[in-house]
């Protein structure tokens, strides 16, 4: 049997810009949840990052490369963010999460 607790997974630690989105995903069906959970950045970004990430590693970075390179950083961090915190909530409204290795397979 799964014990669930009153309260849903405090936001506290996250980041306040990121805080009100956490909250109110607190109302979120259980697919809602799921699909946030499943979500990935888009390729087209992550190519974009890797290639901002190899001209850093080059020193070749311009400003704007910089600050393109810190804003899709922030977007994948605050997208894992929001996939953990979904499937926080899933487990605390008790659905039954899979495996790990259910889940690389």
């Amino acid at each position: 049997m799964t014990k669930q607790t009153n309260a849903p997974p405090a936001v506290d630690y996250a980041p306040l810009e990121l805080q009100g989105e956490l909250i109110a995903m607190q109302k979120l069906t259980i697919e809602d949840l799921l699909t946030i959970g499943q979500s990935q950045v888009p390729e087209t970004q992550q190519e974009l990052h890797l290639e901002l990430l190899e001209k850093n590693q080059n020193h070749q970075l311009s400003e704007s490369d910089r600050l393109l390179l810190r804003s899709l950083r922030m977007s994948a961090d605050y997208l894992m963010l929001k996939k953990a915190y979904a499937y926080a909530l899933l487990q605390w409204k008790s659905y039954s999460l899979p495996d790990f290795e259910q889940l690389v397979k």
